[in-house]
């Protein structure tokens, strides 16, 4: 596994290079944005949102424009208002320091399970018997094309936000429990963060512009409005 690792800190940076490269990893480290968006043959990026020259968010939306690669933002940044931010930039995952080396490297081994270019293909969440396209009022999920429109404008979905929907949409109404939405959309239980499942939720709603399509069931998890197949 390659893996930039985008960190100002000389220390910190110091330390978590010699825990990845004990795992087998090549780390290739630079500690400034500009450095960031330079080109990388890496596999996953580690992104500090606190660098020097640039806003961490601002490095996260231009290497997502550019790259097709995990990111995971590696930060001090634990409010909740500032993970939905990081999420909305296009971070796979969102890890607030202090963590613990074995949390990130299950976490690393997460996203790349679930990435294009890890162990399991994705997406995961579509079943072959699911209409390749569904339709819940002005809301519109093409499955093959993984693709979503309200009234016909298209909604800017991370991979996962739209693996969400699409299991979501997927079960006709039913209740997606909490276990069966980490397991479909983020690989594994074991390494499943629910707080990471409420806040994805959270930015789904938001894009959608209705927040009732998705509906919490206390207890248990959430459910959509019935999706109806398109003719």
């Amino acid at each position: 596994m390659r893996v930039l690792l985008v960190e100002d800190d000389d220390r910190v940076a110091a330390a978590l290079t010699d825990v990845l490269r004990r795992h087998g990893v090549l780390v290739q480290r630079v500690s400034s944005g500009r450095e960031a968006l330079a080109p990388h043959a890496v596999d996953l990026v580690l992104l500090d949102l606190g660098l020097p020259d640039m806003d961490g968010l601002a490095v996260c939306r231009a290497l997502r424009r550019v790259v097709d690669v995990p990111i995971i933002a590696v930060t001090a940044r634990a409010e909740e208002h500032e993970r939905i931010a990081g999420l909305r930039a296009g971070a796979d995952d969102y890890v607030v320091k202090p963590y613990s080396s074995a949390e990130l490297l299950a976490r690393m081994e997460a996203v790349l399970r679930r990435s294009h270019r890890g162990a399991a293909t994705v997406p995961r969440p579509v079943d072959p018997v699911t209409p390749p396209v569904l339709r819940l009022g002005s809301l519109e999920v093409d499955l093959a094309a993984r693709r979503a429109t309200v009234s016909g404008a298209e909604l800017r979905l991370s991979r996962k936000e739209f693996d969400l929907l699409a299991v979501l949409a997927g079960a006709h109404g039913a209740v997606c429990s909490r276990e069966t939405l980490l397991d479909r959309v983020w690989g594994a239980t074991l390494f499943g963060s629910t707080r990471t499942l409420d806040v994805h939720v959270a930015t789904l709603r938001a894009k959608l512009g209705d927040p009732e399509l998705v509906e919490t069931v206390r207890g248990v998890g959430y459910r959509m409005r019935a999706a109806v197949p398109l003719p």
